[in-house]
Parts: C-alpha cells; structure tokens; sequence
C-alpha cells in the first residue's frame, strides 16, 4: 500500500501562482526565458506551482474571483481560490523573486522559512 505524506500544510499545497499573459507579450517571453525554465525547480514552485492563463481565452472557472486586468504579464499568488496578491509586469529577476517572497510570506501556513507568522 502506498501512503502519501504531504510535505506541505493543505493550504500550502492549494495555493497557485497564476501567470496571466497573451500572445506576443515581450516582458512575458522574457519571463519565460530567464524564470520559467527554473521556476519548476524552486521551492517557490513547491508553495505554489505556475498556471499559466492566457487573459484572452475563456476564464477559468475555478478563478471567477480572479480579476482579469488587462496587463500582462500579471502574476497572482491565489490560495484556495482567494487572491493574496499580485504584482504586475516583469522587471527582471531580482525583483521579481523579492515580490514573490513578500506574496508567498502572506500564504496562512507557508513553508517559506521567511514567513514571520510560522
């Protein structure tokens, strides 16, 4: 019989990182070229794995909360279907992994060691 532990609390392992993007978007392509290719590899990826959803195709149903908006790229940390946070556009690397942390810090119950709220 196999047995599965999560290594993670059930909140943790519900939350999402959302990618809204379009078809042609530079700073999209730029994320995907510099981040997306480790992104998978990342702790960051085990709190909460990448969806990507491209803004003009039909809206998920499981993210009718989610606004839309119109720029793109626009990542959004979501957990059991509620929005965190967000930060739009892509300003390299940096930046982005420092915005991450402070939306991954807001997760209830998040692995990140730097959550003050464990």
């Amino acid at each position: 019989m196999l047995i599965f532990t999560p290594l993670h609390p059930s909140s943790a392992l519900s939350a999402e990182l959302l990618m809204l993007e379009q078809v042609g978007c530079f700073w999209c392509e730029k994320w995907d070229k510099e981040i997306g290719l480790i992104y998978p590899k990342t702790d960051e990826a085990k709190i909460a794995p990448l969806r990507k959803v491209n803004i003009h195709e039909p809206w998920p149903k499981d993210l009718e909360g989610i606004n839309v908006g119109p720029f793109t790229p626009t990542f959004v940390v979501v957990n059991n279907g509620k929005e965190i946070g967000r930060m739009r556009g892509y300003a390299g690397d940096e930046f982005f992994w420092t915005l991450l942390d402070e939306l991954l810090n807001k997760l209830p119950n998040s692995t990140n060691s730097n959550n003050p709220n464990q």
